[in-house]
Parts: C-alpha cells; sequence; structure tokens
C-alpha cells in the first residue's frame, strides 16, 4: 500500500473544499487522527496495520460535500455521510477506483457501517474486526472533537441547562448501549449519547487509547449546574467506568 498516494487522493480531494470553514478543518484533522488511532488499535489487534490506517483516512470522505451542500454534519436531516462516502469511493469517483486492492469489500463494508448503532449479525469475521477497529478510532476522536470548536460553546451551555435527559435516555446508560437519534430531544441528551460511545469500545487498546487522551473524562467531568443533570452524567461516568472494568481495563 502507498500511504503517500492516498496521502495525495486526500488531500486533493478536500482541496475544492476551504479549510478556513472550521468545520471544514475539524474533519480534515479528524481524518487524520482517526487514521493513526486506528493503526494503533490495529497493531494491538495483531490485524492489518495498513489496511486500518487507510479506513481511517477515508471514512468520512463525504463529510465535505455533505457539510458544504447542506450546512450540518446531521446525518438524519441531510444524507447518511457513511453511505454517500461509501458511494464516492467505489461507485461515483474514479479516482479512488482500486486503492484498496483485494480488500475493497472489506473497505467499503468498513465504510458504509462506520456510524450505524449496531452491525449486521452476518459480517464475518475477518470483515468485523475492521469495522470495530474503525468505528472504535471514530469513536475515540470524536470525543476530541467534541472539546473543541464548535462544540465547545454547546458543553458550556449544557453546564448552565436545566434539562434532564429521559428516562428512555437514562435506560440506555443503564444497559450500556448508544442511545437512538430518535430518544435524543436536546443538548444535554445529545450530549449522553456522545459519551455512551465509551461504551461500545470493542478493543481494550481503544480503552486504553481513550483514558489517555481524556476527552472523555473532561465531557464526564463537566461542572453542571442542575442537580438531577449532575446525577446523571455522574451515573454515566460510574458505569462506562463499570463497563471498561468488565472489558479488564480499571480506573
Amino acid at each position: 500500500m502507498d500511504r503517500k498516494r492516498c496521502r495525495e487522493l486526500f488531500d486533493g480531494y478536500v482541496e475544492a473544499y476551504d479549510p478556513q470553514i472550521i468545520e471544514i478543518k475539524l474533519k480534515i484533522d479528524h481524518t487524520y487522527r482517526v487514521a493513526e488511532i486506528a493503526e494503533r488499535i490495529a497493531a494491538a489487534a495483531g490485524a492489518d496495520t495498513d489496511l486500518a490506517w487507510m479506513l481511517g483516512m477515508f471514512h468520512d470522505i463525504a463529510r465535505f460535500e455533505q457539510f458544504t451542500k447542506y450546512g450540518t454534519f446531521k446525518d438524519a436531516v441531510s444524507v447518511d455521510h457513511a453511505e454517500l462516502g461509501a458511494d464516492i469511493l467505489f461507485k461515483t469517483d474514479d479516482s479512488f477506483r482500486g486503492i484498496f486492492g483485494e480488500n475493497a469489500a472489506v473497505a467499503e463494508t468498513a465504510i458504509r457501517l462506520h456510524n450505524k448503532l449496531d452491525l449486521p449479525e452476518e459480517l464475518d469475521e475477518g470483515t468485523l474486526i475492521y469495522c470495530n477497529i474503525l468505528r472504535d478510532a471514530d469513536k475515540i476522536d470524536i470525543f476530541r472533537v467534541i472539546n473543541e470548536p464548535p462544540y465547545d460553546e454547546r458543553n458550556r451551555l449544557i453546564a448552565s441547562m436545566a434539562s434532564p435527559a429521559s428516562e428512555e435516555v437514562m435506560d440506555c446508560v443503564l444497559k450500556h448501549r448508544c442511545v437512538p437519534r430518535p430518544l435524543i430531544h436536546n443538548k444535554f441528551e445529545a450530549l449522553i449519547g456522545q459519551c455512551c460511545m465509551g461504551f461500545e469500545l470493542v478493543y481494550p487498546e481503544s480503552i486504553i487509547i481513550a483514558k489517555e487522551q481524556g476527552y472523555l473524562g473532561r465531557l464526564l467531568g463537566l461542572d453542571i449546574r442542575e442537580s438531577t443533570m449532575k446525577e446523571q452524567l455522574g451515573k454515566l461516568r460510574t458505569e462506562i467506568l463499570r463497563e471498561w472494568k468488565i472489558k479488564g481495563i480499571s480506573d
């Protein structure tokens, strides 16, 4: 695999988008970090580090078109960026043709599924590994992204809100699962939903990286004023640490 060519393909594609726009720069930076994290997870898991790195480099290729066309990264009100990205890479843009070589089928599946709430049960073990590596790497860096502009302003607003999470959202916390989008109705529930991704980190190395970076810890430690919200965030932290202990990583 030629990493230089991959970088050139990615950089050439995003040249059409203005990096002075904070959301565009955010996704460029996110891409490179996810690639590095995916490579590290793959190394620890005994998987193909080159393939994992490539998946990170191209997993969000559709985000640039999505934001430019719709002005949002919310799939629910625009387009499924994972589906669009897989179409760009494997169906519509000839410049990417053949870059994954014999791993094309695995790569297309991993990229199409990286944003889905659940993975299909029928995935073969070889494909499942790379789906999980990419999903873990993406989630880990999302914790960083939502600590930074423009999301840091949202977090400051949450700290002064009085809008506790619903019982349905907190039931997801107690069940150690991600929150389905239809259950999210305010900024605090969105934060809870994003933090719940910590439950679903598959690999011990992924949890180690998340702990090292500390971004999820910052979110779980927000100085919330409203008592019920403060209690709910504390409960979420407790449950995530419990899940990590089950997976062999203690506090």
